[in-house]
């Protein structure tokens, strides 16, 4: 479990094919520190497991599943990426509850600046506009940021400088894939209501919500 607030940017030191599996070798330091072997990291919003790591980079695992519903696969050595590690039980939860498995990839359409803020326009899959709201959470890869405006078949976000600052969105432009996943309350919400049309209050209550 992730918070969407992203700690580092690292940096693709080198990429293995290795069938069926493809290593990522991402050079960073911060997360280092106290690192392990079977950590779970947020690579751009995807959930990856860290094999080996060194004093200056580690190494992670990705399955052919987890590249047919990312661009991991597309990622190439010198690329930046956002970095972020599991949760702690005692750590503050800055952003929201991120599960690190990307739902689908959307593509930004535009980016606009004004006075203090960026604006993105990222299209999205119906799907997932399905399971977004105005106000609500969605993480881009991996940035925990809130749905400012929703469209028929797109969405925006709206980022400070130092969201830009500390993540790979101030890199990306018009064109470019970017990892998607909605709120995980809103799906077990969904996903209640489709089986009992008859939801109510107290049932959802009674679901723990």
């Amino acid at each position: 479990m992730f918070t969407g607030i992203v700690e580092e940017i690292g940096t693709i030191q080198s990429i293995k094919k290795q069938n069926p599996t493809t290593e990522l070798t991402i050079q960073c330091e911060k997360i280092l520190s106290d690192m392990h072997i079977g950590d779970s990291i947020s690579v751009n919003g995807t959930c990856l497991t860290v094999v080996r790591f060194d004093a200056t980079s580690f190494t992670v695992q990705v399955i052919a599943g987890t590249e047919d519903k990312t661009y991991l696969g597309q990622l190439s050595t010198g690329q930046s990426v956002n970095l972020e590690r599991a949760l702690l039980a005692t750590g503050r939860l800055g952003g929201h509850f991120v599960q690190g498995h990307v739902d689908d990839k959307g593509v930004i359409l535009n980016i606009k600046q004004s006075r203090n803020e960026w604006i993105y326009t990222i299209k999205a899959p119906n799907h997932i506009l399905k399971q977004m709201i105005p106000q609500g959470s969605i993480a881009v890869d991996g940035v925990s940021l809130t749905v400012f405006k929703k469209e028929a078949t797109s969405f925006d976000i709206h980022l400070i400088p130092e969201t830009r600052k500390a993540t790979i969105l101030s890199m990306k432009k018009q064109g470019d894939p970017v990892h998607l996943e909605t709120d995980m309350l809103f799906k077990y919400v969904e996903n209640i209501t489709r089986q009992n049309d008859g939801v109510t209050v107290d049932s959802l209550l009674r679901a723990g919500f």
